[in-house]
């Protein structure tokens, strides 16, 4: 008998600002470009691309097709994004001092 297997999707866990912020941490763990686009279009989708294009005042198209991993995202559409999150970004060391 075959494994039966559902689809995943990251979107159906990304239901609080604390798993938000744990995904794109650890994406930006990765040093990825691409993929913290890709991760930032996975939370756009989980809160509704609309009302984050209302908020940034981009089109949902604009944002689907900035949100993809095959775009360069621009840092004024990252801010954008982050703060209709209610996100904001921050600076750490890379490693703790010796």
């Amino acid at each position: 008998m075959p494994l039966e297997t559902s689809p995943w999707d990251i979107v159906d866990s990304l239901d609080t600002p604390e798993r938000i912020a744990l995904y794109l941490e650890a994406v930006l763990e990765d040093g990825d470009p691409a993929l913290l686009t890709a991760a930032l279009g996975d939370v756009a989708r989980a809160h509704g691309m609309a009302a984050i294009a209302q908020e940034t005042g981009l089109s949902r198209e604009t944002l689907y097709r900035t949100l993809s991993d095959k775009e360069n995202l621009q840092l004024t559409t990252l801010m954008a994004v982050l703060k209709a999150l209610g996100l904001k970004l921050t600076v750490a060391p890379a490693s703790a001092a010796a």
